[in-house]
């Protein structure tokens, strides 16, 4: 048996919880999986300690919940939690494009340019989930060119809640085509110093996205009730 390898972080608990954290991000567990103290502790090779301590900052986080005599489960989110946090995360990429400057530096630019090529290379592949991984690339970028170091500490936890989810928008194939050109445009109203544009051409292509997840979360079956 091959036992995951632990993230560097200063302790323990903080390498458990950056493990686990990025499991459930990257959809290791499905909504609503039971995560055992004991079972995980046995996986990582820890003692429980540090186990329960970062279950209890992944509910903090709103990743998982604690339900008293059951257990801590993986977080369900309904249709209108990934509608509430799109709209937290328009206002915030809104804000971060429009407190940008218009004049970037060169570099800034290149980097731009070089993650929609990434995007650019997934999306020719028909690879989606290389595209999600640059997609969020990119727009954690967005939030960085601001400047403003808070904002990106809030954006990250924000995302973190649902960036399992995000590959259920690209599954109808016009969305997938339809969300590279947003890219294309979002990235040509940055470079060209057209932050306001910019801005209207990335809430246009959120609000797509929370539109298609919502519908494709919407037909599918909901996991058994916990709790």
């Amino acid at each position: 048996m091959e036992f995951p390898k632990l993230p560097i972080a200063n302790t323990i608990r903080d390498q458990v919880y950056q493990l686990l954290k990025e499991e459930i991000c990257n959809g290791k567990y499905e909504p609503g999986y039971w995560l055992q103290e004991k079972e995980v502790a046995a996986r990582l090779r820890v003692s429980r300690s540090p186990v329960r301590e970062a279950l209890r900052q992944l509910t903090r986080d709103g990743l998982v919940r604690d339900i008293p005599n059951k257990g801590v489960f993986v977080r369900e989110f309904s249709i209108q939690d990934i509608e509430d946090v799109f709209d937290l995360r328009i206002m915030m990429e809104s804000f971060a494009l429009l407190h940008t400057s218009p004049k970037l530096e060169v570099p800034a630019k290149e980097r731009l340019l070089e993650m929609l090529r990434q995007i650019e290379q997934a999306h020719t592949q028909g690879d989606r989930k290389a595209y999600i991984t640059a997609d969020i690339q990119f727009h954690h970028y967005l939030i960085e060119l601001c400047g403003n170091t808070f904002l990106v500490k809030a954006y990250g936890d924000v995302y973190s809640m649902i960036k399992q989810f995000c590959i259920y928008s690209l599954i109808d194939l016009q969305r997938f085509d339809d969300s590279m050109v947003e890219h294309r445009e979002i990235v040509h109203g940055i470079v060209t110093g057209q932050m306001e544009e910019a801005e209207r051409c990335n809430r246009v292509h959120l609000e797509l996205t929370k539109q298609k997840l919502a519908e494709v979360l919407g037909a599918r079956k909901p996991s058994p009730a916990v709790g």
